[in-house]
């Protein structure tokens, strides 16, 4: 009987052990199918409110909706956004359920994934804006620069457009903590070596081509140079207008004097 109860013993435990950890395991199961239902409406709420704001157009001027295409996606980056949320919901779910069941390693790993979620968000929002402001600058600098008579107005905008587009890439990396002072001290060093070689450029061999750019984009006018007073001709009526001689004129004679003499 006393052996019976010892092979038992572990068995028993065991049980006890389900017992316990079966609750832990409903409430588990049961946060993480509301935590899906939430989900799920969370992202058709995102998607929704985008729309009702016109997001879409935002980004489809800004040159993201293509660029989402080009890699193989069929609709927008609304979507994107509905998709992220849907995921922060899903986790924070996991979250819970994991914590309940006591798994402390696990709950630290999705923690760290799901607050990895906002940072995505924020640099997309950040891509989305950024991108349409720098097309918005391009514009409006080729625009100007049609208008002013430049011959390289497109080339100025796309300069301008990139120039910018760099600056909010490189700020969107920095929220997602991709990089970080590597890719801030490359752009700084690749900035320095372009600003350097067009300076040589234009102080070595490009100062005469920089001369007429500038002078095809901004033309001077150009001022007549005084003539010296002693290299002067002189006018070409000043004969015409210069006083005749005086010519005596001929006596006129009366009546008596036009009669034949006797």
């Amino acid at each position: 009987m006393e052996s019976l109860s010892m092979h038992l013993e572990p068995l028993r435990a065991f049980l006890i052990q389900v017992g316990a950890l079966l609750p832990r395991l409903l409430f588990a199961v049961l946060v993480v199918a509301l935590g899906w239902l939430l989900a799920k409406a969370v992202r058709f709420a995102v998607v929704r409110g985008l729309h009702a704001v016109n997001f879409q157009v935002l980004t489809e001027r800004s040159g993201l909706d293509n660029f989402f295409r080009q890699g193989g996606m069929v609709s927008d980056v609304t979507a994107v956004f509905g998709v992220l949320a849907y995921w922060m919901v899903i986790l924070a779910s996991l979250v819970i359920a994991f914590n309940g069941l006591g798994l402390a390693y696990v709950t630290d790993l999705l923690g760290r994934v799901m607050w990895f979620v906002p940072n995505l968000i924020v640099a997309l929002l950040v891509l989305a804006f950024g991108a349409y402001f720098a097309k918005f600058v391009g514009d409006a600098v080729t625009s100007y620069g049609r208008n002013t008579g430049m011959q390289d107005a497109l080339l100025l905008g796309k300069v301008a457009q990139y120039a910018i587009l760099l600056f909010v890439i490189l700020i969107a990396l920095d929220q997602v903590k991709v990089g970080g002072d590597i890719v801030r001290q490359s752009f700084l060093i690749i900035l320095a070596g372009v600003v350097f070689a067009l300076a040589l450029a234009f102080g070595l061999a490009g100062k005469d081509w920089a001369a007429r750019q500038i002078e095809q984009w901004w033309p001077r006018e150009r001022q007549s140079t005084p003539r010296s007073p002693l290299r002067e001709a002189p006018p070409a009526r000043e004969a015409a207008t210069s006083p005749k001689p005086h010519v005596a004129a001929w006596p006129h004679r009366g009546n008596d004097h036009d009669r034949p003499h006797p």
